[in-house]
């Protein structure tokens, strides 16, 4: 790799989670489709001048301000540092990295952002290192960093359980628009967890397909976001958002993602998403609208 490698982090959108469970550890356990939006990070790693196998980050961006490119807290540094230690003793002969995070998607916001972010640094670091990891071991690097970083890892609909490592096809999904709202507020995912009231949901059966929008919307009718409620307790202006989004001209559907607060709408088209921005936007909200992201094409 001697050129400056470029990867999208797309943003992670869940159609429906259920808690399913809880494990002895505390850990709970999950049943989600995700699908991911047009709407990136974006991260750019080149080889440095010096051997170490280091990962040196500058970040940037829309929503960069505050971020700190250090190995405690960024997911980008920890995924290069978790690939680092599977290489091992041999991993000093390796050259260190320069990378730029630019960061576009609002950060602790139900849409696996950080998530996104660690599968793309894991993406590339690898390729930078000309490592070939076994897609086991791959999965456990990602589990580690993150419950949402497997299903970022291959970025295409799937269907997510366990608390994020199992990963099967999600049904097939129709031609649709969608729109991402976020208030500006950040949420904890651990205090959603804990507002949580109710017991477990069961992993529902689903189709193999959805030939239409229509038939997409009739399943994720009957289906829930389990943390919507608490989401909406801790921050209420999850409600207005819901609301305006509902409320606004083509909009088929709507619900939060994640543990909040970013929420999505469904449209017929990735056009009418883009012609009911204006009806939803407010001061202070990021609004985001366009196509599902399809590997292999343009965002």
């Amino acid at each position: 790799m001697t050129a400056t490698q470029r990867e999208s982090a797309h943003a992670k959108i869940n159609l429906y989670l259920h808690v399913t469970g809880r494990r002895a550890d505390g850990y709970h356990l999950l049943d989600s489709v995700a699908v991911f939006a047009g709407a990136a990070d974006v991260l750019e790693v080149e080889i440095a001048a010096r051997q170490g196998a280091a990962l040196d980050l500058r970040i940037d961006g829309m929503f960069g301000a505050g971020l700190v490119g250090d190995d405690t807290t960024n997911l980008v540094v920890r995924a290069a540092s978790a690939l680092r230690a599977w290489v091992g003793a041999d991993a000093a002969a390796l050259p260190s990295l320069d990378a730029v995070l630019h960061k576009e998607l609002p950060v602790a916001s139900g849409i696996g952002g950080g998530s996104a972010d660690a599968a793309a640094a894991l993406r590339t670091v690898m390729r930078a290192w000309n490592l070939n990891l076994p897609r086991a071991e791959l999965i456990n690097i990602a589990t580690g960093l993150g419950a949402d970083v497997p299903v970022c890892l291959d970025q295409v609909p799937t269907r997510m359980s366990g608390i994020g490592e199992i990963l099967r096809p999600a049904p097939v999904m129709p031609q649709c628009g969608m729109m991402l709202v976020n208030c500006g507020m950040s949420v904890s995912t651990p205090a959603i967890f804990r507002a949580r009231k109710g017991g477990f949901s069961p992993a529902p059966d689903l189709p193999a397909r959805w030939d239409t929008l229509s038939d997409m919307v009739a399943t994720l009718s009957g289906l829930n976001n389990d943390l919507e409620e608490a989401a909406c307790e801790v921050c209420p202006t999850i409600r207005e958002v819901l609301s305006a989004l509902r409320a606004a001209p083509g909009c088929r559907f709507a619900r939060m993602s994640g543990s909040g607060a970013t929420c999505f709408a469904l449209f017929d088209t990735p056009e009418a998403a883009d012609l009911a921005q204006d009806a939803v936007a407010r001061p202070g909200w990021w609004v985001w609208s366009g196509d599902l992201y399809r590997k292999g094409c343009a965002a």
